[in-house]
């Protein structure tokens, strides 16, 4: 296991750790305008062939925009294209909100631990109304989500 820590930009700190062939990244302060350009490029170093599984800990965001939204599509877009995964863990409060107005929480396999992410154990399953329950562990004979998330693009959210 290897940690290494950066200072993402004003506002925002990311720090990520390798485990299990799994990257964890911790991302704690603001996911907005201000940090999305040096987080973007801190994924892009991140995410090459051979390490694109990728867990992000949302758990120490205090605030998120579009703008850091948008860094998180494309490092999940990256790492698919690389044969990989991102999936998003212990998502704080204020990140959630974003995420469920935007619609994306139906777009990213969202995790209540990083644990659980990194295992795959718990992935959402749609509610009764078709909204992802986040974090809910799939019951007797229900199927894994899987191609459906790959399938989404970016473009239709903009």
């Amino acid at each position: 296991m290897q940690n290494s820590g950066s200072r993402g930009s004003p506002g925002l700190d990311m720090s990520t750790r390798a485990a299990d062939g799994v990257i964890v990244a911790e991302l704690a302060g603001e996911l907005g305008v201000a940090s999305a350009p040096v987080l973007r490029e801190q994924f892009q170093g991140l995410l090459r062939p051979g390490s694109s599984r990728v867990v992000i800990d949302l758990s120490r965001v205090s605030s998120c925009d579009t703008s850091g939204l948008a860094v998180l599509i494309g490092a999940g877009r990256r790492a698919r294209l690389l044969g990989g995964f991102v999936r998003l863990a212990a998502v704080s409060p204020e990140a959630a909100r974003v995420l469920q107005r935007t619609g994306l929480h139906r777009h990213f396999p969202v995790f209540p631990t990083v644990r659980a992410a990194a295992a795959g154990a718990g992935v959402p399953q749609p509610g009764p109304a078709g909204e992802a329950v986040m974090g809910a562990a799939p019951g007797p004979g229900a199927a894994h989500p899987g191609p459906a998330a790959a399938s989404w693009r970016p473009s239709a959210v903009a």
